[in-house]
């Protein structure tokens, strides 16, 4: 049977120690990134060429930052998106898929945090999504959204397509209701 040294000894001993500084410290880091962080779960309904069907989603929007010395903000933004198919016998399967997107982008604000207009918002992501459509038929989409958010709410109109860089592209726009909070 092997004995460990004293020198290996304390070394296991500190090691745990050693752990717990860094586990203590990611845990630091993952409360400061999330300080300012708003969470929204949104759903809705969203519209392909007058077929509807059923959306949800879940946005994270980071801290807001001043851009220059203007009254404008942005916010780094995430999403994951899901779109449910549709069976539209005119198009066959080709729209069936459901979709599942992730974006991420930035969310821009005017004005101050008091002003009533800076709950009014613009957010640009760039997407990457499993299942295809008629709508959403390639690999990489745009989505822009225009809204309002409140301190526990949000209203929004958002539009994903592929801006004509492979056919089809009929594209998906929805409007979503969403509820806020701060983690």
């Amino acid at each position: 049977m092997n004995t460990p040294s004293p020198h290996q000894e304390e070394k296991r001993m500190r090691f745990p120690l050693w752990r717990g500084a860094v586990a203590l410290a990611l845990l630091g880091l993952s409360a400061s990134a999330l300080a300012g962080t708003r969470i929204e779960v949104a759903g809705g309904r969203s519209d392909s060429d007058g077929y509807w069907t059923n959306t949800a989603w879940l946005e994270a929007t980071f801290s807001e930052r001043v851009i220059g010395h203007s009254r404008f903000t942005w916010a780094p933004d995430a999403s994951l998106g899901f779109i449910n198919g549709r069976h539209v016998a005119r198009y066959g399967a080709t729209v069936a898929d459901d979709v599942w997107l992730l974006a991420g982008g930035v969310r821009f604000h005017y004005g101050e945090s008091s002003d009533w207009y800076h709950h009014l918002f613009w957010t640009a992501q760039i997407a990457i999504q499993a299942g295809r459509t008629m709508a959403l038929s390639s690999g990489g989409e745009f989505v822009n959204s225009v809204g309002w958010q409140g301190h526990h709410w949000s209203f929004q109109i958002r539009h994903i397509s592929n801006a004509g860089i492979k056919d089809p592209n009929r594209g998906e726009t929805m409007a979503l209701v969403g509820v806020a909070f701060d983690p």
